[in-house]
């Protein structure tokens, strides 16, 4: 979170100026004279790299940044047209717009991304409102917002967003507005899919001939019909973030429903060991059920952003802790894999096998992704603790303090814990007076014997692993119940809640039906993912087989990329027919580690024996 702050953002800003992100702003304004530069979407990185950083102001107060996002925002407002329109390429030269920006306004929304920027915009200066008070970025999106009421509708204008996103921006500007008109717009958008097929259509060899593809866009069925996770990965999350919303706000079970369908579906047949979604690189785009290869494997950081924010709100619908499980494995693996240590080098994809050629980039023509991390982390305090009315959750073991009003009285939380890489987390709770309520904590799926929350992935050996919790020294039965050992009692100031978690070395194997990944293995400790590194294994990763028969040891190296838990244990290559060529002591890395030393062979599925 600290390089986050210091240097990913930073590096955001400076990057939007360098490439022209920004300038398309002022020229628009009319503050400069020049042509529009880069991709129609582009306006959607200057939004997202505000949203991240008034994210940090929250916790973080920095005079300096306020002040650099107060004059990004008055460029914003001059670029924008008198009825509320902002899409910089289109007014910038409103008869050559970006390609596929299409001939008018609103006229290729398959592809012309000017609601895909506009949610963006929307989430950003929500942000900015919750984190300062002020109003200048709000006024903007809320006079957007308008416009796009007046515009589309069931009696006006038909049509749905190519790039799912506006939907989660109005019903973020609805939740601090309290206009339904938002809300409802958002709904309009989500249930227009599958009935409207219009929009241009290209030839195979147009760059856009992609979004001919119904299935590409969500567009194959309605969303209350979908029941496989098709298509664009990251589309496809911010799809169902949204349908959980409204379910939630509109009080509508049939979204919910449907949103669980697709979820279930993901974990069961297309999700990474790594968390991360979207096996096929050609399209970035869910793979077949099962289909999930390594060193092809696509698993954009962003999908990975939009998969960690779905589970967060289907854990806020129901309180099931299994989201929260996949969740953690997202954030620790597949979610943090997308940048490096040093905050300014970045994967777009997260294979989990690689031949030693893939390394990380310090920027990307399409630059989503940097800017998506960097608004997670900014956000990740706010997954650690919940609370309903009668209940309050540790979700996430994190060294951390809380402090929120509950029940009439001020209730703190001090946590403090080296996990996860070590099991024992300590718990002060300290109501400003006695309070009753239930006090959930979550026991991992991990620690349960299951690392996912379906038969996708297993343990080779499944010994039952015992969680262990004592209150003000006592012990407590741990009693798991959706996920979680809740403790009910009178809290009072000074009570303290001990919790070990058995830290064992895994082996994980893959449902049979995951063909690359037979007669192979994986290694796991507590919530972490492991992988080999040519670096680390004489220079090899891909020949490396883990026999069953190895013992496995774990260790903490301090001076080792700042710090991170290692495995080693014995193993051999083997060449490419399967034959044994020889031993090699094996030394394993966490999976998010990877890729900062370089450019090596990586394997996260190592084959268990010769052959």
């Amino acid at each position: 979170m600290e390089t986050n702050r210091l240097v990913t953002i930073p590096y955001l800003f400076k990057m939007n100026e360098e490439t022209g992100r920004v300038d398309n702003f002022r020229i628009a304004a009319g503050l400069k004279k020049d042509k529009h530069t880069g991709k129609r979407y582009n306006d959607s990185d200057v939004y997202k790299a505000i949203e991240a950083a008034a994210y940090t102001l929250k916790t973080n107060p920095d005079p300096e940044l306020k002040k650099k996002i107060d004059e990004l925002a008055a460029i914003i407002a001059r670029a924008q047209e008198p009825d509320g329109y902002l899409y910089t390429t289109r007014t910038i030269d409103p008869k050559n717009p970006a390609p596929g920006a299409g001939k008018e306004r609103w006229s290729n929304l398959r592809v012309s991304h000017e609601l895909y920027n506009l949610g963006h915009l929307y989430e950003a200066a929500v942000a900015y409102y919750q984190a300062t008070g002020e109003k200048n970025l709000l006024e903007v999106a809320l006079k957007s917002a308008d416009l796009l009421v007046k515009t589309f509708g069931p009696d006006k204008q038909r049509a749905f967003p190519g790039h799912q996103e506006v939907e989660i921006g109005l019903i973020k500007l609805y939740r601090v507005t309290g206009n339904e008109n938002y809300l409802k717009l958002a709904r309009f958008f989500l249930d227009e899919r599958g009935h409207y097929h219009g929009g241009e259509v290209y030839p195979k060899s147009s760059p856009f001939y992609i979004y001919n593809s119904e299935e590409y866009l969500q567009n194959h069925k309605p969303v209350l019909e979908q029941t496989e996770a098709v298509g664009h990965a990251v589309r496809a999350t911010y799809m169902y973030m949204a349908m959980t919303d409204v379910a939630a706000l509109l009080g509508l079970p049939e979204y919910a429903q449907a949103s669980k369908r697709l979820w279930e579906n993901v974990v069961s047949k297309k999700m990474y060991l790594t968390g991360g979604i979207g096996s096929n690189s050609e399209y970035e785009a869910f793979g077949a059920e099962y289909e999930l290869p390594n060193l092809m494997a696509y698993a954009e950081t962003c999908a990975s952003v939009g998969n960690a924010f779905w589970n967060q709100r289907l854990f806020q619908l129901e309180g099931d802790g299994r989201y929260v499980d996949v969740l953690e494995r997202i954030i620790y693996n597949g979610l943090i894999s997308g940048v490096g240590f040093t905050g300014d080098k970045f994967f777009y994809q997260n294979p989990l096998a690689s031949s030693g050629k893939y390394e990380r980039s310090s920027w990307f023509e399409v630059a989503c992704c940097p800017a998506n991390a960097a608004r997670f982390l900014a956000t990740f305090p706010g997954y650690i603790y919940a609370y309903s009315d009668d209940e309050v959750f540790v979700n996430l073991y994190v060294s951390s303090i809380a402090n929120f009003e509950y029940k009439g009285a001020r209730l703190e939380i001090i946590q403090e814990t080296r996990y996860p890489w070590l099991g024992s987390v300590k718990l002060g709770i300290n109501p400003s007076r006695v309070r009753e309520f239930a006090l959930c904590l979550r026991i991992p799926g991990w620690a349960q014997g299951k690392p996912v929350p379906s038969d996708l992935y297993r343990y080779l050996e499944q010994r039952e692993s015992k969680v262990l919790v004592r209150v003000n020294r006592k012990n407590i039965p741990v009693e798991v119940d959706c996920g979680y050992l809740r403790l009910k009692r009178k809290w009072k100031r000074g009570d303290v809640v001990e919790i070990l978690f058995p830290m064992d070395i895994k082996r994980v194997l893959a449902n049979e039906k995951v063909m690359e990944n037979r007669n192979r293995v994986a290694v796991e400790r507590g919530p972490i993912v492991f992988c080999a590194e040519g670096i680390d294994n004489g220079g090899t990763a891909l020949n490396l087989a883990l026999p069953d028969s190895s013992r496995l040891q774990q260790w903490f190296r301090n001076d080792l990329m700042g710090g991170i838990g290692v495995i080693t244990g014995s193993g051999l290559v083997v060449d490419e027919r399967g034959n044994e060529v020889r031993k090699q002591n094996l030394f394993l890395i966490p999976y998010y580690a990877w890729a900062n030393r370089g450019a090596w062979e990586m394997a996260v599925w190592l084959k268990r024996k010769p052959g």
